[in-house]
């Protein structure tokens, strides 16, 4: 058994087996995507100021001093706001996959690929472009997109391995 799996082994039904494969996947499938956008960033710096996130505190009127908060970590100022919607995110649409995954497992076809493009083509398509927080579609760049479309691949696969390993 994995360090993982005696994770998702608590006492309790398969449902709560798969929220805490939900939870530990998003939280590990957020990391990984904050790595593969350092990577294969999305946007341009100009693009990214403020990243979507903090784009969207700002609209729902999160106060300035919150939103550019920071923490340091090994002398490197990491934003708190930024990165607690980010997680917030990941870890809010990885519940219900993990969830669903139990009665309908179509939903992990591809190994969860088909799940994180319909994940980023629902919220960076349609959703942040109808409230404001990122440029249409037509008007985001190619880069962004095939950075955010194999970004969403990579962290649903993530959720998807977590899931697998907790589940199992």
């Amino acid at each position: 058994m994995s360090a993982l799996s005696s994770l998702g082994r608590s006492k309790g039904s398969g449902g709560g087996t798969a929220l805490a494969a939900g939870v530990v996947g998003g939280l590990v499938a957020g990391l990984v995507k904050i790595g593969w956008e350092a990577a294969l960033p999305p946007r341009t710096p100009e693009r990214n100021d403020p990243n979507p996130p903090r784009h969207l505190l700002e609209q729902i009127g999160v106060p300035e001093n919150v939103r550019n908060a920071t923490v340091t970590c090994n002398g490197n100022e990491v934003g708190v706001a930024g990165l607690s919607v980010h997680h917030a995110f990941s870890v809010g649409t990885a519940v219900p996959y993990c969830l669903l995954a139990e009665r309908c497992p179509a939903i992990t076809a591809g190994v969860g690929a088909l799940y994180g493009l319909g994940i980023w083509a629902g919220f960076h398509l349609a959703v942040l472009p109808a409230v404001g927080t990122v440029p249409s579609a037509t008007e985001q760049p190619w880069q962004e997109h095939l950075s955010e479309a194999l970004g969403h691949v990579i962290w649903a696969g993530t959720i998807e391995a977590v899931r697998r390993d907790l589940t199992a």
